[in-house]
């Protein structure tokens, strides 16, 4: 059984039977329907020529209903669509909801008779998309909120023990370790979906983890020989030379704003270094090779290095510290050693108690967990969003880093700090660079 849907006015019941042809200025179809079936609806010259075409036997052939939908009899005219009821209670709960559809192929200008297009979108679709995009704010507010406490959390704890065990080789192996046996126990006991991995994943993520590995020691090696503060004031450079790097060694071109923003960066910068109280030339130069070998691990992404679109998020990030940690550990033994981690550890313990290892424990858990959580926010917002997120980490991190060891900060190296700041953000709010070597653009990992 077939359903004619209602246009323009005429009702189309289940036992109808006909099909109105195209509404237009130019075609008698609308009055010829009018004519053949009592309706009065439609008036005026197009009645005539329809009542003259009646006289004259110039009627069109019938048309079975199964052709309607799918074959436009005449040339420039609109037609119905029929849809076939399941049952006679389908046809009940159709009619209910019965609205006026047509597709209209004018060529000429649209008159009276031309049918309305349906644009209307069911309330119910409007309120799920509206929850859906509000629950995913909500998911993308937890990820920052998270990201940035955990990212405190692990900076303090990080320096309390280095404060008391000065070996941050064995420190960040220890983070990379921990991390490492959270994501094998997780899917070993299938709390998280375990990735499929080959070879090619592996080659491709090499260059990506040492870069990761590097940075990663550098910046602990900052940590133990200047304030927290400090270490991320100098990181907050890290911008300049992204623009440098990938101006000379990859020939990217960049819009003026971008390359004003980098002043107040290594001006602001320059300026804390100046006038830092605890200022160390290690803890400078461990920070500044951070910066690099973070830069370097951007731009192996960016390249295309990783290619497989089966790891993200969570897995991307425990694949690249278990890498990370193979490439660290033997290192590690050979610049220290397990002798000197001994006495360290004998000596720290005596000097803290046994919070000591507490210390040890969260330093490595929240170093997992901050980045674990980086790397999900990654996956659910831009880029740029990612970048201003990571600005404003930064700061987050500086305040609570001097409010919790009173670090002693001059007014001159507030407005140095303030001022490298400022600049990041400026970054951060970067046009669309140009490519001319056609580098391919980051993946959400």
């Amino acid at each position: 059984m077939m359903m004619l849907r209602s246009v323009n006015g005429v009702a189309a019941t289940q036992q109808a039977r006909c099909c109105t042809l195209c509404h237009t200025t130019s075609s008698p179809s609308t009055s010829l329907h009018n004519v053949q079936y009592g309706s009065s609806s439609r008036t005026g010259a197009s009645g005539v020529k329809s009542l003259q075409a009646v006289k004259g036997n110039r009627l069109p052939k019938p048309v079975a209903l199964k052709n309607l939908s799918s074959t436009p009899f005449l040339t420039g005219q609109s037609f119905l669509r029929f849809a076939p009821l399941k049952s006679a209670g389908s046809f009940e709960k159709a009619s209910s909801r019965l609205k006026v559809e047509a597709n209209a192929i004018d060529a000429g200008k649209a008159g009276a008779d031309g049918l309305p297009e349906e644009s209307v979108i069911p309330v119910e679709e409007q309120e799920i998309t509206t929850a859906k995009a509000a629950a995913q704010r909500l998911k993308i507010g937890t990820y920052f909120v998270l990201w940035w406490s955990l990212n405190v959390v692990f900076n303090i704890y990080n320096k309390k023990v280095l404060n008391v065990f000065p070996y941050p080789w064995l420190t960040s192996t220890l983070s990379l370790a921990a991390g490492s046996t959270i994501m094998l126990l997780s899917w070993a006991t299938r709390l998280a979906a375990a990735p499929e991995l080959d070879a090619e994943f592996w080659k491709n993520l090499a260059p990506v983890a040492l870069a990761h590995t590097i940075g990663h020691v550098a910046a602990t090696v900052s940590m133990s020989k200047v304030a927290v503060s400090f270490t991320h004031i100098i990181k907050s450079s890290e911008p300049a030379f992204s623009v440098l790097i990938s101006r000379f060694l990859l020939g990217e071109s960049f819009p003026l704003p971008v390359y004003l923003s980098l002043i107040p960066i290594i001006g602001g910068c320059a300026l804390t270094a100046a006038t830092e109280l605890n200022f160390n030339v290690t803890g400078f130069v461990g920070a500044m090779i951070s910066n690099i070998a973070f830069v370097f691990r951007n731009i192996f992404s960016k390249r295309g290095m990783v290619k497989s679109n089966k790891v993200g998020g969570m897995n991307y990030y425990a694949c690249l510290s278990m890498l990370s940690l193979v490439f660290l550990t033997p290192f590690a033994f050979a610049v220290e050693g397990p002798k000197l981690w001994a006495s360290g550890w004998q000596q720290a313990t005596e000097t803290v108690g046994q919070q000591f290892f507490w210390w040890v424990m969260a330093q490595s858990v929240f170093y997992h967990l901050y980045n674990q959580v980086s790397y999900m926010s990654l996956n659910e917002i831009s880029p740029l969003t990612f970048s201003i997120g990571n600005t404003m980490k930064r700061v987050t991190v500086i305040v609570s880093s001097i409010i919790v060891f009173h670090t002693p900060v001059l007014p001159v190296n507030a407005v140095g700090a303030a001022i490298a700041i400022l600049g990041t953000f400026l970054y951060s709010q970067r046009p669309a660079t140009k490519n001319p070597k056609n580098i391919e653009a980051p993946k959400k990992i």
